[in-house]
């Protein structure tokens, strides 16, 4: 993984798919992310972590300061008892944040909110606890925007770029695919889904990357594979911080529940 310290090329997007994914040994997505730092090649070991997950929205962007340890969230309903039992008590990232605060205000995104209280949700903490289960990087949150576009997104992850210099890894946490009333269990993939996630990958690896902004237009799946794009942005905010001559690079591909996709992507800064 390289030493602490320096430039981290590489950002990341994560499927997280549903919150099970912290408990559920069938899912292979899970043992992806288990086994995420001895197969996935990175610069160097992040000095700190910033996330910007689907399951934090606001008006405007928002970073979590917390300087003690992350208080874990857990944003979902119904679901087995042990899901609410874990914890993932990683550092917060009061500098981190900051910078981020610094970064975005001076490219025009206006003021940054800080939040004192809040800590990891699930599309942070699900993910990050099977990837880096030691809970010792220190984490920071931001929030998305989703009455905003995919352009918003985009150019926020390249107001983030410099971030990369000062070895922070970037993250966005959501899913490929997200349409609730499409799921079921089966182990059938629907074929639009199927379809919007070759589309996508296509795409990402062919450095198409105005393309996936314009995922509206230019696949006729983007409206039925994201009904709320709450899961997709985080996807803009990451391609954006790579840098536009990236290379993107499919991590891992898995389905469950007929039209979720787990596809999880490595953009690396030439």
């Amino acid at each position: 993984m390289g030493s602490t310290g320096g430039v981290m090329k590489e950002t990341l997007f994560i499927s997280h798919g549903s919150p099970t994914l912290s408990i559920d040994d069938s899912l292979p997505a899970r043992h992806f992310l288990k086994s995420f730092t001895q197969k996935v090649s990175l610069s160097q070991r992040p000095t700190s972590i910033l996330v910007i997950s689907a399951h934090w929205e606001t008006d405007t962007p928002a970073v979590n300061v917390i300087s003690g340890a992350n208080d874990t969230i857990y944003d979902f309903y119904g679901f087995p008892k042990p899901m609410y039992q874990i914890k993932y008590p990683a550092p917060g990232a009061p500098k981190l944040a900051r910078r981020v605060q610094e970064l975005l205000q001076g490219s025009g995104f206006g003021k940054v909110y800080e939040d004192k209280k809040r800590g990891l949700d699930h599309g942070a903490w699900v993910p990050l606890m099977l990837m880096y289960p030691e809970a010792d990087i220190p984490v920071c949150q931001l929030s998305i925007q989703t009455h905003k576009d995919t352009y918003h997104h985009y150019n926020m992850g390249k107001a983030l770029a410099p971030l990369k210099e000062e070895g922070v890894l970037i993250i966005g946490s959501g899913s490929a695919t997200h349409n609730f009333s499409d799921m079921r269990e089966t182990k059938a993939v629907a074929p639009w889904a199927k379809d919007f996630d070759t589309w996508l990958k296509d795409a990402l690896l062919a450095g198409r990357y105005e393309d996936v902004n314009n995922y509206l237009e230019k696949t006729p799946y983007g409206k039925r594979a994201h009904p709320h794009p709450d899961h997709f942005y985080p996807l803009h905010v990451a391609m954006g911080a790579s840098g536009e001559s990236s290379k993107a690079e499919l991590l891992h591909e898995s389905w469950s529940l007929h039209a979720l996709s787990y596809s999880s992507y490595k953009f690396t800064s030439k």
